[in-house]
């Protein structure tokens, strides 16, 4: 009977304290979606070192510190969960990559014990991070060319020596 009594209870209260933990550990976002200093719009994301573990960005279990008296130029996150083509937005970061922290906003529409807090930010991500942003100059670069030329084309043209008779 006891034992009884006590596998009833146990389970339950087991399973609700690991099963959150496995999942939130887990990550396995479908993509990032950042926004900030120097970013043109917003930019999007699904680089593996950014979006398959919810800790990538910091470890909120074990690296909260306190609010640093000058952060940096930060970014705004928002991680995401793609749904049978259904985007839904988990939660919400601001990463400062150059002095190091992450402020955790929260779970989107919800809560955890990480919420509002500064966290000392995984240095790990910060190559990947900034890829990203090489990548955004680097598909922009044939446009550029191509504008160049053209512009060039239409100089050319404008100042072209014309023939007097």
């Amino acid at each position: 009977m006891k034992t009884r009594l006590l596998v009833t209870i146990l389970v339950p209260v087991l399973v609700a304290l690991f099963v959150p933990a496995a999942v939130l550990a887990k990550g396995n976002f479908s993509f990032i979606v950042i926004q900030g200093s120097g970013v043109d719009g917003k930019l999007r994301s699904t680089d593996p070192a950014l979006t398959d573990d919810f800790f990538a960005f910091a470890d909120f279990s074990s690296a909260r510190t306190d609010q640093p008296a000058r952060p940096g130029p930060g970014y705004e996150v928002i991680r995401y969960y793609d749904d049978n083509g259904r985007e839904f937005a988990f939660d919400h970061l601001h990463y400062y990559p150059e002095t190091g922290y992450v402020y955790y906003d929260g779970i989107v529409g919800g809560w955890s014990e990480y919420d509002g807090k500064w966290y000392i930010a995984n240095p790990n991500i910060k190559d990947s991070f900034e890829n990203i942003f090489l990548k955004q100059t680097q598909s922009a670069a044939p446009f550029i060319a191509a504008a160049a030329l053209s512009l060039l084309f239409v100089l050319a043209f404008m100042f072209r020596p014309t023939a007097t008779h």
